[in-house]
């Protein structure tokens, strides 16, 4: 089966697109198989990134343009997708899944669903993570994804019953995405570098270069550890 992997987080700030692009070169760097979308229409910096290879869907609620979201099933039915999704899409992703009965559509198709919730670790963040649980149960399975990056304490996630009580119900996948240097990052982002790029690029000096080297190997054994690229 393909999978259409959603990486969402549906609030803005938690790194939804910066975990895109780094699944879409951990793809890439191993050859494997995928397409990937950007459904975020304000900010289209994962298409603007990866350019050559990115196409555009749309997510809404307005009946007249639902179709729009269509091509992501289509492309499933190929090979993986790679789905960048915007902040506050909820409402419009349970739409197009209930309007289509996706979730029992799947299987007949050979394609299934994988949300990847990109948290940082804030209450509200915590809160709409364990909102998407309850919504989906069981029909779509949940990663974690707790950024290290906007956060390095996750203690309070930990102790937290009502999140651990879910987890163990719905079997939830925790990953660690790791940190990368605030200047690595800010150059990465102010020219639009592609991973790979940014590892040969002179802007970032021989220690920054392989300060992203060593993100994207942390990157790489945190995405395998989630088991779910191998299943690809």
């Amino acid at each position: 089966m393909a999978t259409i992997h959603l990486i969402d987080g549906e609030k803005g700030g938690v790194g939804k697109s910066f975990v895109a692009r780094t699944m879409i070169q951990y793809c890439l760097d191993r050859d494997l198989p995928m397409s990937a979308v950007e459904t975020d229409r304000s900010n289209p910096d994962v298409a603007g990134v990866y350019k050559e290879i990115c196409q555009y869907a749309v997510l809404t609620e307005d009946e007249k343009q639902a179709h729009l979201a269509d091509r992501i099933f289509e492309m499933a039915i190929e090979k993986p997708v790679i789905v960048s999704l915007p902040s506050q899409v909820h409402r419009a992703m349970k739409a197009w899944i209930d309007r289509n009965q996706l979730l029992s559509l799947s299987s007949e198709y050979g394609v299934s669903f994988c949300k990847w919730f990109v948290c940082n670790g804030e209450y509200d963040s915590i809160k709409l993570f364990i909102s998407s649980l309850n919504c989906y149960e069981n029909k779509m399975p949940h990663i974690l994804v707790r950024n290290l990056g906007l956060c390095d304490e996750w203690e309070q996630v930990e102790e937290d019953s009502e999140v651990q009580k879910l987890s163990k119900k719905y079997k939830v996948i925790v990953i660690d995405f790791p940190k990368l240097g605030y200047k690595e990052r800010y150059l990465i982002n102010q020219k639009r570098f592609k991973f790979d790029e940014a590892t040969e690029s002179k802007e970032f000096g021989v220690f920054g270069r392989q300060r992203v080297v060593s993100f994207l190997k942390a990157d790489d054994t945190a995405f395998d550890s989630a088991g779910v690229w191998s299943d690809e």
